[in-house]
Parts: structure tokens; sequence; C-alpha cells
């Protein structure tokens, strides 16, 4: 249960300058899914954290979170969920709003996903400001789950993204201070 070295892993992420918009780096993780050691670390890592929990559902966030998520999933024998935008989901939804630096957004996830006293992980691949993972986590709460904690590949820390999740396990593999 060794974690993967974070200067290691970090190597295989490619900044984008001004994307989406002018003065942000976008933390690119595809070098670091076509990597396939990389890849497995990542996997592996974020679920050797969590080892020993019992593990009912992992949820991915929409969109690269599924990639990550859905392997964790399987290594718990676990279920996969996926959080999706607004409108993507074909069936009775649940539905939390969170916010953006410019504005507002919505979550979605199916209302039966997940059942009372399930417990939850939650496998995104960014932290940022914490408002998508603050809002995932409600959903789950509103539905009745227990979030065991949330893993992360990357963390912006120095946006303070814990903060909105506070009494949360969060698990981040890199993270830029």
């Amino acid at each position: 249960m060794t974690q993967p070295d974070a200067s290691w892993l970090a190597g295989h992420v490619r900044d984008i300058p001004d994307f989406p918009k002018p003065g942000v780096v976008f933390k690119d993780i595809t070098p670091l899914l076509a990597h396939a050691e990389a890849f497995r670390a990542t996997v592996d890592g974020i679920a050797d954290c969590f080892a020993g929990e019992r593990i009912d559902r992992v949820l991915g966030i929409e969109a690269r979170g599924f990639i990550v998520a859905a392997p964790v999933a399987y290594r718990f024998g676990a279920s996969f969920v996926p959080v999706r935008k607004a409108g993507k989901l074909p069936w009775e939804i649940e539905r939390q709003e969170y916010e953006l630096e410019y504005g507002t957004d919505l979550l979605e996830i199916h209302r039966d996903a997940i059942q009372p006293g399930e417990r939850v992980l939650v496998v995104d691949d960014v932290m940022a400001t914490g408002g998508t993972a603050a809002a995932t986590t409600r959903l789950v709460e509103k539905l009745g789950g227990e979030v065991v904690g949330l893993g992360f590949i990357i963390e912006l820390a120095f946006l303070g993204g814990r903060d909105r999740i506070p009494g949360h396990r969060v698990v981040s593999l890199i993270s830029y201070a």
C-alpha cells in the first residue's frame, strides 16, 4: 500500500496556460492517462488510501472523474455512479446547485443511485475551489448516503477547496500549494 511518488505523477501532468481563459493554467491529465504505469499508480493510489473501508458506491464526477472512479469502484467490488451536469441523465434525478468563480451550475444524480446508509467514495480528477466536491457531497447526503471520503488526482491547494468540505476525509495524490 505504497503511495505513488507525487513528483513522478506530476511529471505526467501537462500545464496548458491560458485555458479555458486567460490567466488559468489547466492541469491536463491526458499524458498521465496515456502512461499505463502512471494510470495504474493513480487508480491504486486512490483505492489504497481507503483500503479497509467498506465502500458500496464510487461516484465519479463528470467527466474526467469517470475515468478514475470506474476502476477504483472495480477495485472495491463496488458499483460506479456517474454524477452529471444538468440535462444528461434520462431518469428521475436529484440536483444540487454549486458556485463557480463566474456563476452557478448544477450537478445531477439518479434518485435511486444511492440507498440510505450506503457508504460512498467520491472521485474526481481535480479539486480546485471545492464547489463541485461540496455539491456532490450534499447530493450523497440528500439521498441518505454516507461520504466515506473524497479522492482526487490533483488538488490546487492554494484555492482552499478543502474548506468547502469540512469533516470529510480528502486524499489528493498531487498537491499544488
